[in-house]
């Protein structure tokens, strides 16, 4: 699926938010810089946006991006992402303690197995390392309503336009009802190795941003 809108990926994602996207990720990129890490895993990294975002704010940083679809990556190698590689997030190929932090934008919501991601999260990361999961969530009050219509109505037409590949939207409000958010979210993380999980509210909750440190 993410092989076909590959090519139109970028501009879908910047016009169906509005450009909110840009700024959520420069926000993620701040918080990782205030960690200075050395070593940072971008999983489902897709075209490499927030890999990109991070090295601006950490030039001296090894930054590796992963992702699953072979596509997605080629567009990253093209926009200037240096390391990348393909890889499953459920069986990352790296040895243990190889990171300082791992980030996963829009990513963990798509993997087949929430906690084994995070599972694998943990063992690539060094003592203490850095969580940063950035993903949809659904607004609270009067807004949800309108967000729950504009997304099993509206996007799936818009992303159709845009990208030609309607079915391959169609998914997206289901799986973002079905995602974790707040206190739900928060648990999954710390059940699975993790301490200390925050959440930072984005866009009157469109989008949050998680953060804890390994256990």
């Amino acid at each position: 699926m993410f092989g076909r809108i590959a090519r139109r990926y970028d501009v879908a994602n910047h016009l169906l938010s509005g450009g909110a996207d840009f700024l959520w990720r420069r926000r993620a990129a701040k918080i990782v810089a205030s960690w200075q890490p050395r070593d940072v895993l971008d999983l489902a990294t897709g075209s490499g946006d927030l890999a990109l975002a991070i090295q601006r704010r950490l030039p001296h940083a090894r930054i590796v991006a992963a992702d699953f679809s072979p596509d997605m990556i080629e567009i990253a190698r093209k926009k200037g992402v240096a390391n990348t590689i393909v890889a499953d997030a459920l069986q990352l190929p790296f040895a243990d303690s190889t990171f300082d932090c791992v980030t996963v934008a829009f990513g963990l919501r798509n993997m087949a197995d929430w906690d084994r991601a995070l599972s694998e999260m943990v063992r690539v990361l060094r003592d203490p390392g850095h969580l940063l999961v950035l993903d949809f969530s659904l607004p609270a009050g009067v807004l949800r309503p309108a967000y729950r219509f504009y997304l099993h109505r509206c996007l799936p037409l818009l992303a159709s336009i845009v990208t030609g590949q309607k079915a391959a939207y169609d998914y997206l409000g289901g799986s973002i009802e079905k995602f974790p958010s707040g206190p739900a979210m928060l648990e999954l993380i710390e059940r699975n190795g993790f301490r200390d999980a925050a959440a930072e509210t984005l866009t009157g909750g469109i989008a949050t941003i998680y953060t804890a440190e390994k256990r």
